[in-house]
């Protein structure tokens, strides 16, 4: 998490808000030699208290038991030009949203999964314009091979921690201005960036 405590000040209910909204992102946990990471899509609790997903049996992570974790969650990101500010001495930078979920991963019961299966996809169907896919759509046999092969897993969460890094730290004028030129950039939903930067969320 960036350090300057102009970009810190966003309200965990808004974080967490965006996590729910985005609901995929990087699961971390100790490893040796190095930390072993995963790229899941999660349901996060109305509460923020816990958020549940599935890991593939094969995944170091699915193997720990209990253990500390975090899930960090990227929005959207862009190379900002120190041009388009409008302003003398100005230096290029990155700006982006992310949010840390902090806690202890523990398994669920494996009578948990065909639940958590049945709970992400109406979640993540829902936001399609058609009608919904459901696991009733195949084969019992085939359906029961393939959740053979996951595990479902919930991240108790202990600490919400987030970077809203939108140019907070200029004056409006230069970073409205900036903004406007964020679609001509560099980075990942560049729309959805320039509109956090015009109205940025209040600390």
């Amino acid at each position: 998490m960036h350090p300057n405590p102009a970009f810190r000040g966003t309200d965990a209910q808004r974080s967490l808000a965006f996590a729910r909204d985005r609901a995929f992102g990087t699961l971390c946990v100790n490893g040796d030699p190095v930390p072993h990471l995963a790229h899941v899509p999660f349901l996060l609790a109305e509460n923020g208290k816990s958020a549940d997903l599935h890991l593939v049996r094969s995944n170091p992570i699915a193997r720990l038991g209990m253990v500390p974790a975090r899930l960090a969650v990227a929005g959207p990101d862009a190379y900002v030009s120190p041009d388009w500010y409008g302003l003398p001495d100005q230096v290029p930078t990155w700006n982006y949203v992310a949010v840390h979920l902090t806690g202890t991963l523990h398994p669920l019961s494996p009578d948990a999964l065909r639940d958590l299966l049945d709970r992400e996809t109406e979640h993540f169907e829902a936001r399609l314009p058609k009608r919904p896919w459901t696991t009733t759509k195949m084969t019992p046999l085939v359906l029961e091979r393939m959740m053979r092969q996951i595990v479902p897993v919930r991240l108790a969460i202990t600490d919400v921690d987030s970077t809203w890094k939108l140019g907070q730290n200029k004056p409006e004028a230069a970073r409205r201005a900036a903004a406007d030129r964020i679609a001509d950039g560099h980075g990942q939903a560049l729309d959805d960036l320039a509109r956090l930067m015009r109205t940025p969320p209040e600390p």
